[in-house]
């Protein structure tokens, strides 16, 4: 991992720490529609990475072809900000802003692995993403899907949760906790 890797990894960390508290609103713009809440992801460790763990509030906004993700404290700085656009993806820090081809290849920087951020947009809503075949999970009870090797629960989706998993060595499970108006 270079340099700027470790340092953001690090400011990652340390917004885990910091993410115990509630979190504070971010300012939205009158039809601004947006995802907010609180996000784990937890990378399992493998022979040759160690184990990752991710939590920050997030306000997610865009679509999956142009867009934002914010990072932050509860207390509302931003720690880091994905930007995307057609033909341009771009992690935004203190530490100045490092271009990437992807998103895919943005979280695989960061987390070392890629996680679907086009398929958050409709995960994150409760539903399949209509980019990839899906297909209903056998528990019943819990009204969720599989889709691209993740298995999305959405057994407590009315109290604004949601959590997806991949079983792929190594596993990665992303759980959030949605704000609510």
């Amino acid at each position: 991992m270079n340099r700027r890797s470790g340092w953001l990894a690090t400011v990652l960390i340390a917004s885990a720490m910091l993410a115990g508290c509630a979190t504070a609103p971010s300012p939205r713009s009158p039809g601004d529609e947006s995802l907010a809440g609180r996000l784990t992801v937890k990378v399992d460790a493998t022979a040759s990475a160690e184990a990752r763990n991710v939590t920050a509030a997030f306000d997610l906004r865009g679509s999956p072809e142009q867009g934002r993700l914010d990072l932050s404290t509860p207390l509302g700085t931003v720690l880091a900000q994905a930007r995307w656009a057609p033909g341009k993806v771009a992690l935004v820090t203190s530490q100045g802003e490092t271009a990437f081809a992807n998103l895919d290849d943005l979280t695989r920087e960061v987390l070392g692995e890629s996680l679907p951020v086009a398929a958050l947009f409709d995960w994150l809503r409760g539903r399949p993403w209509p980019g990839a075949p899906s297909k209903p999970t056998p528990a019943s009870a819990d009204k969720g899907f599989e889709q691209l090797g993740w298995v999305v629960s959405l057994a407590k989706f009315d109290e604004g949760l949601i959590a997806a998993k991949r079983d792929k060595a190594p596993a990665v499970t992303v759980r959030a906790k949605l704000d609510r108006p």
